[in-house]
This record gives structure tokens, C-alpha cells and sequence, in this order.
């Protein structure tokens, strides 16, 4: 059966004219009751954005609001806010691309630059779903250790497993998909509360800990750990992702349908990023209560803290119900990722491979470096396996950013939803500030100490230590 086409734009708006729809297999398929309640309009948008929140609670995120919590206490709760109100409008930007246009943000990048330039953005796209992936797999692996002992590789290798749930779920409908990872997501909230009820967090200090104040800009060290937690925070795929899965909802094809489905989808995705903030809030409040200020203010490794836990708060199962929300969130993670990764594939080249075949390449791509590296240099370079792979994403979050904020921008292309001055403000500001901070942990992370501490200098800077 022939699959569907993007709706047809005004004549000039993209380069070229639109393929096959975004995940075809799911495009369209869950129904929006048209005379019904608001309630039973939000119930039947709900889902995605809880799909693109999985993203901004994964295991990259955990090493930065560990560290942030355990060197400077609640201060930093403000940045995790800051990370999360951008999220929010980066999000509504995509639902807007997807809504409006019938692309996502790969097939509209596609349909609008010269072919080397849509090849380079899908190489460096797959490049940043691999470490996103890296991130997911070892964190999975981190935690199957935690519970039960499994080695590292062994670990890496168990979630392989991911593509045959995802292939199976897929089967059954987009909703099963979404509600697999809602439960999760679930799960990783309510061991959090616990942490929180177990950590007794000083209420006052966590309402303090979220007003942005100049001490964040001024100590060089906190500044520098708040970059690591904004740039771990926004990320690229879920650009991607956000713009497509918004799709499977059969709204109507008219202006009003679809400004109906961009209000319903965006109080989706913002309650669900709300979700994220607790989560990502919480792991820094309980790393702030139980490490701060007990001298273990060193604390960044995932398996450090899982140590700690249990003995510091005298509470037996603190450590246990830690693993758990690690491992929860690992796995969520990988679902989405293998998604990101055919919605990308299909979008920038316009082909298809059979399903299984393409998640198996994407997880392959994750787990071989991983298991190299543990098997050469032994566990104790999961960490540095963490890191590297934000770099990686860090690399090509402008790639992304940019090309969404053009073409939300553009009437041609939009229509009456291209963005109002006011959010091409906030949009374009927000994407500064993502690039700025990104390229300073990228010359960071690989320019020599001297060369670092001369364009630093020659900024009237401190270099950072």
C-alpha cells in the first residue's frame, strides 16, 4: 500500500516538495474526538510530551545535578529551572514545525537546504543520537550492576533487548509505547519522592536554591558547573523526535484543528517537562541534603553516590530505590532514543530500512564503543564514557536549534504560526545562549590548558580550573 505524503505548502516555501509522512507506520493513527470535553481533548494529546521529557531526565543529566548538588548545596536549582523553562519553548517550537508544516524537523531541514548540507546535518545528527545512546546503555548497565551484580559489558549488552520490546509495542500501537514509558517515568518519580522524604531537605534552602542570583556568574567553579548542566539538559534529539511523534494524533487539517492541536500538545509537553524538573530538581536536592554537608562534597559518580546513600541517611533501601530510578531511566531512555533514531534516518534521506534493522544499527553504534572501552580499560571509565558523550551532544545542539528557529520563523513556511516578535526574542535568545555555553564547553574540554587560559585572558576572563 502506498505510504502517505507530507501536505502539499505554498509553491516556494521549501526547496523541495514533501515525501513520505513522518513515522508512517504510526502517522495519524490515535484519534482526537472532535465535540468532546477539554479534559477528553488533553487526555488524547497526552502522551508525547512525556515521550520527549524522558530526554531530559536521562543518565547524562544525572552526573551534572549530582555534582551541582554535592559542591554547592540547593544554589544551583535555579540553573536546573532556567534549562527547563528553555526546554519548555524549544518543545513548543517543534510541536509547531510538526503541527503546522506535516514535517519533522529532520524532513523540514531535507525539503529546505542544498543536498551537502542536509547530508553533513544527518551525519553529525547520528553522531549525537549514538552518544545520547552511549549515555542511555551505560546507565542501564550502571544500574543492572547496582541491583544485581551484572558486569558492565554484560550490562551494555542486556539492553540490546530494547529493539525487540520497541518492535513489539510498535505493533500494538503508538499508546502502548507511550504508556511503557509513562510508567517509567512513574517509577523514577516516585523513587525520587522517597529519596526526598528519606534526605529531609531544608525546605528553605530549596526555595532560596531557586532565585537565579548573581553568585552563580560571579564563582567561576559554580558557573562551570552550571554550564554542565544546561548544556546536559537541552537535548538534540528530542527536537527531532518532539516534531514527529506529535503527528500521530489524527487532529483536523484545517487552521483551526491544527491551532486546537498545537494549544492541547503544548500543555502536554509542559506538564511533562514540569515532571522532568522535579526529577532533575530532586537528584540535586537529595545529592545537596545527604552530601553537601557531610564533607563528601567530591561526589559526581553515579556508583559513589549509590555507595553513599544507604549510610549517610541510615536508611537501607535508599541506595536500592536509587538503582532502581537509574535503571528506569536508562531503559526509558533507550526506547525513545531508537525512535529518534528512524525518525531521523527517514527524515533526512527519505528512505526506509525494515524497523528491527534500523534500531539494531542504532543500538550497535552505542554498545560497541562501550563495551570496548570497559573491556580495555576497565569499569572505572564509565564516568569519562558520561562525559564524553555530552560533549558529543553538545557539539550538535546548534545545529539543531538553529535551523528549528528559522524555519518557525518563516510565514512562507508557517503561515499564521510563524512565531510573534515575542518569541522569536525569547527563541533566539534562548538559542544563544545554548550555542555560547555549548562552545565554551567544547574549547573547554579540548584546547590545550595553555592556549584555554590565553583566549581567556584576552577575554579579561578567568580560565576555568
Amino acid at each position: 500500500m502506498a505510504q502517505p505524503e507530507i501536505a502539499t505548502t505554498p509553491r516556494g516555501a521549501w526547496r523541495r516538495t514533501g515525501g513520505q509522512v513522518s513515522l508512517p507506520e504510526v502517522h495519524r493513527t490515535i484519534l482526537v474526538p472532535q465535540t468532546a470535553s477539554f479534559w477528553r481533548k488533553l487526555m488524547a494529546f497526552s502522551g508525547p510530551g512525556f515521550l520527549v521529557a524522558v530526554g531530559y531526565m536521562d543518565p547524562g543529566n544525572w552526573a551534572t545535578d549530582l555534582a551541582g548538588g554535592a559542591r554547592f548545596g540547593y544554589a544551583l536549582l535555579s540553573v536546573v529551572m532556567i534549562s527547563n523553562l528553555m526546554a519548555i519553548l524549544l518543545q513548543h517550537l517543534c510541536i509547531k514545525l510538526g503541527v503546522a508544516t506535516g514535517r519533522d524537523l529532520a524532513q523540514a531541514c531535507r525539503d529546505h537546504y542544498p543536498i551537502p548540507v542536509v547530508w553533513f546535518l544527518w551525519v553529525i545528527c547520528e553522531i549525537a543520537i549514538a552518544a545520547c545512546d552511549l549515555a542511555e546503555v551505560v546507565g542501564s548497565a550502571i544500574g543492572l550492576q547496582l541491583l544485581f551484580g551484572i558486569p558492565l559489558v554484560w550490562g551494555c549488552i542486556i539492553t540490546a533487548s530494547d529493539v525487540l520490546l520497541v518492535l513489539y509495542l510498535q505493533t500494538k500501537g503508538f499508546r502502548y509505547i507511550e504508556a511503557i514509558v509513562i510508567t517509567l517515568i512513574t517509577i523514577i518519580g516516585g523513587c525520587f519522592a522517597a529519596e526526598i522524604i528519606f534526605s529531609q531537605p531544608s525546605l528553605a534552602g530549596i526555595l532560596v536554591g531557586f532565585v537565579p542570583g548573581p553568585r552563580i556568574v560571579a564563582n567561576q567553579e559554580m558557573l562551570y558547573v552550571s554550564i554542565g548542566i544546561l548544556g546536559a539538559t537541552v537535548m538534540p534529539h528530542n527536537l527531532y523526535l518532539h516534531s514527529s511523534i506529535v503527528q500521530t494524533r489524527k487532529f483536523e487539517q484545517t487552521p483551526g484543528g491544527r491551532r486546537e492541536a498545537i494549544k492541547f500538545a503544548t500543555i502536554d509537553s509542559t506538564l511533562a517537562l514540569m515532571f522532568a524538573l522535579f526529577i532533575n530538581a530532586a537528584i540535586l536536592i537529595v545529592a545537596a541534603a545527604v552530601f553537601h554537608w557531610s564533607g563528601h562534597q567530591d561526589v559526581a559518580e553515579i556508583q559513589e553516590a549509590y555507595k553513599l546513600l544507604s549510610p549517610l541517611l541510615g536508611v537501607s533501601t535508599a541506595s536500592i530505590v536509587f538503582a532502581v530510578a537509574l535503571l528506569a531511566s536508562g531503559q526509558n531512555s533507550t526506547l525513545t532514543g531508537t525512535l529518534a533514531g528512524q525518525i531521523v534516518m527517514e527524515g533526512f534521506l527519505n528512505f526506509r530500512i525494515t524497523p528491527w534493522l534500523r534500531r539494531l544499527i542504532t543500538r550497535l553504534i552505542a554498545i560497541i564503543p562501550a563495551v570496548l572501552v570497559i573491556g580495555i580499560f576497565g569499569e572505572g571509565k564509565t564516568t569519562e564514557l558520561l562525559i564524553a558523550s555530552q560533549v558529543c551532544l553538545s557539539m550538535q545542539l546548534g545545529f539543531a536549534v538553529w535551523p528549528l528557529m528559522r524555519f518557525t520563523n518563516e510565514k512562507p513556511k508557517m503561515g499564521e504560526f510563524a512565531n510573534p516578535l515575542w518569541i522569536k526574542i525569547l527563541g533566539w535568545t534562548t538559542a544563544g545562549i545554548i550555542i555560547v555555553l555549548n562552545l565554551k564547553l567544547l574549547l573547554d574540554t579540548f584546547l590545550p590548558d595553555a592556549v584555554l587560559k590565553a583566549l581567556y585572558n584576552s577575554l579579561r576572563l578567568p580560565a576555568p580550573k
